[in-house]
Parts: structure tokens; C-alpha cells; sequence
């Protein structure tokens, strides 16, 4: 028999029995099948003012971070302190300990601010580490590459970051630059996987004037594996005092060229592998 409401002669009968069942460490789900009431309205209203026993509440992670926020804010912390010590977010803080007084003002502004700078500080250091976990994992999930996967990214690359031929400048040869070494590793993977002989390949670095040049040199052979004495003349590039240049420091190396010999036929083929590539990804409608 389904109940509807408090106008049930049973009623005052369900309540009790309700109560009851609560007190004795029932669920909403057991009290509804053990008293057949199967309308959550008139259920709620049973057990209005009866907490839930302790087995039926589901844990969360947060539960201890919440306790101890809320015992770090009775004894007079503000957000800031509380962020520092215990390394969440203000306003998870703000969510816990909202309906505890605010505690009096016991500091200089001066105190108050290097308090917040810690908190923003512990701040960047939890997001940092965000970064960090989501690029490790996203690492991970591409795994070890295929031959298939390192060819079409190479093809990929070049045709992105390479030097490529136009009908007003005829260029059909294989010329790379660029300034990051994880990408000038993988673009030598790619020519190795295509078969392209060492002594094939040249190299030239690309630098402003105002930078280490020699330092720059020893630094891309050792990254390419090859003697500095092999590199061509490298290009110097002249300071425009107009320009507000961005890449300068200990970590600016200038650009790396990789040229390949004879490679008018590969440029060809690469051109065409590229194509291929995009007529791959179109999709019929």
C-alpha cells in the first residue's frame, strides 16, 4: 500500500515507526521498503529532523582538510593562515568555516599582507604542480611511438616549421630552423627514419649579435651530436634598437638550420606526403 500524505489516518502511526527505524540505524532506502512508502515527499517529511546514520554518509577526500580548517579557524586564523597551513584553496576555506565568528584583527597591515603573499605563494606552488601532473600525464598517454606515428608527425613538422616552394621562388630543397630542442630532436628522428644519410645533413646556427655565440654553437652540436668544427659559418643577425627583443638571457641559443643535400626529390615527396595528409583528414559530410 503506497502512502500520500498527512492526511493518512496512519500518519502519526508512520511517523513514529519512521523515527524509529532511523534511531535504529536504518537507511531512507530500508525505512521506505520495510514501511512501503514510496513517495520521497511524504518519506522526507517522516524524517524531518533525524540525521542520517554514520555507515550510510559517503566519505570525501576533504573531510579532514575541512575539520582541520574549521579547529584552525576557531582558534583565531584568518583564510590566509589557514591556506598556508594546510594548502587548499580560499574558497574551499570560505565554504567550511563560513558559519564560525571572524576572528578579531591581531596584526599590522604590514603582517596581513606578508600573510597573504605566503597564501598566494602556496597558491602558485599547488597550481604548479596541477601543471606539472597534467603534463605528466598527458605524456604518458601517448606512450612509445610507431614508425607510422613518427612520419606523419615529421611530415607534420616540417611542413609547418620548414622551408617550402612557391611558384614566384622556386625552393625545392629540405631546410629546417627552429629554436626549440625537442622539436630539432624529433625533426632528426624523422630524417632518420626517412633514411636520410648524416653526412646529408648540415647545420648553421642563427643568432643575434648581442648573445653567446660560441656558446650557442657548442650547444647545438652537443645537442646534434655532431663536432662544432662541421657547423657552417653561422649567421649573425644585427640588434634593431626598435625592437623590444623577449628572447635574450642564459637560455637564448638563437635558431638552429638543418639543411639536407641533394634534396629536391624529398621536398617533392614531403609536399606530396603532405597532401595526403589532409585529403586523409576529410571527412564525407
Amino acid at each position: 500500500m503506497t502512502h500520500t500524505g498527512r492526511e493518512h489516518p496512519d500518519y502519526e502511526s508512520l511517523h513514529h515507526q519512521a523515527v524509529a527505524l532511523r534511531r535504529a540505524g536504518l537507511s531512507r532506502r530500508q525505512i521506505r521498503d520495510r514501511l512501503h512508502i514510496h513517495n520521497n515527499d511524504i518519506l522526507n517529511r517522516l524524517l524531518e529532523g533525524e540525521p542520517p546514520p554514520e555507515w550510510t554518509k559517503r566519505p570525501n577526500a576533504k573531510d579532514d582538510l575541512r575539520d582541520k580548517a574549521r579547529e584552525l579557524r576557531k582558534q583565531g586564523m584568518t583564510y590566509d593562515q589557514i591556506q598556508v597551513e594546510l594548502g587548499c584553496s580560499k574558497s574551499s576555506i570560505s565554504l567550511w568555516v563560513r558559519d564560525l565568528p571572524k576572528p578579531e584583527r591581531k596584526r599590522t597591515r604590514e603582517e596581513a599582507s606578508a600573510i597573504a603573499r605566503r597564501g598566494w605563494e602556496a597558491t602558485l606552488r599547488i597550481r604548479d604542480e596541477e601543471r606539472r601532473q597534467t603534463k605528466a600525464n598527458a605524456a604518458r598517454e601517448i606512450g612509445t611511438l610507431t614508425d607510422r606515428d613518427l612520419f606523419t608527425a615529421g611530415v607534420a613538422l616540417y611542413w609547418a616549421e620548414g622551408t617550402k616552394d612557391k611558384p614566384h621562388a622556386r625552393r625545392e630543397g629540405v631546410i629546417f630552423v627552429n629554436s626549440d630542442p625537442g622539436v630539432i630532436q624529433l625533426y632528426l628522428a624523422w630524417l632518420n627514419l626517412l633514411g636520410v644519410e648524416p653526412e646529408r645533413v648540415c647545420y648553421r646556427v642563427m643568432i643575434h649579435a648581442t648573445a653567446d655565440v660560441a656558446g650557442a654553437e657548442l650547444y647545438w652540436a652537443d645537442l646534434v651530436g655532431v663536432d662544432v668544427a662541421t657547423f657552417q659559418k653561422t649567421t649573425i643577425k644585427k640588434h634593431n634598437p626598435k625592437t623590444v627583443r623577449k628572447n635574450t638571457g642564459e637560455g637564448y641559443r638563437g635558431c638552429l638550420v638543418i639543411r639536407v643535400r641533394q634534396s629536391a626529390d624529398l621536398y617533392r615527396r614531403i609536399e606530396g606526403w603532405w597532401y595526403g595528409i589532409v585529403l586523409g583528414a576529410k571527412r564525407p559530410a
